[in-house]
């Protein structure tokens, strides 16, 4: 039989408190078997669940014709365990699991064909594909992302065909964005 043994941490001042709900049926916490942190929270007893980003850009980017273009989204709106670099764009997180995904931008001259892409290691994994005739669509990418928490990184480019190239808003984070957060772990 498995033993329960609580341990205090002989420099903590502070009291682990245990509680149960005011319930009238038995419950059963089951852990599972891994070593490290099992699951942490922030003020208030909130669970924090782990990496989360969210950023936008700018400054104008230029948008070659029916080229894929990485997004420079250099302002973070915020980056909780420092995953995410404003200069490389790159989303590099530290906990495996399975990420939610989601990035924006938006045409601002009449084309074709505008695409979205959630590139994984280098490679497109999620698109979005929008047929255009005038000024003023925002292809959303979204999807949930598997990554092995130390060399797996994720990165948002985009493409359009308007037979030119063209510049990008600058600062306006509601429509251009790329944000991930953790929705759930490897185990």
């Amino acid at each position: 039989m498995s033993k329960i043994a609580l341990t205090g941490n002989a420099s903590g001042t502070g009291t682990l408190t245990i509680a149960s709900p005011n319930t009238n049926t038995d419950r059963t916490l089951t852990l599972p078997d891994n070593t490290g942190t099992l699951l942490s929270t922030g003020s208030g007893g909130i669970p924090v669940n782990g990496p989360a980003f969210s950023a936008y850009m700018s400054a104008s980017q230029s948008i070659p014709n029916s080229v894929y273009t990485k997004i420079q989204m250099n302002v973070e709106v915020f980056d909780t365990n420092s995953n995410y670099d404003n200069t490389t764009y790159r989303f590099t997180p530290t906990v495996a699991g399975y990420y939610q995904v989601t990035a924006s931008w938006f045409t601002t001259v009449a084309t074709s064909q505008v695409v979205s892409a959630i590139h994984k290691n280098g490679v497109i994994l999620i698109t979005t594909v929008m047929a255009a005739s005038s000024v003023g669509i925002g292809p959303v990418v979204s999807g949930l992302v598997s990554m092995n928490g130390t060399t797996d990184y994720i990165e948002y480019f985009v493409r359009q065909s308007s037979g030119a190239a063209y510049s990008t808003l600058a600062g306006v984070p509601d429509l251009y964005y790329f944000q991930a957060f953790l929705a759930r772990s490897a185990t």
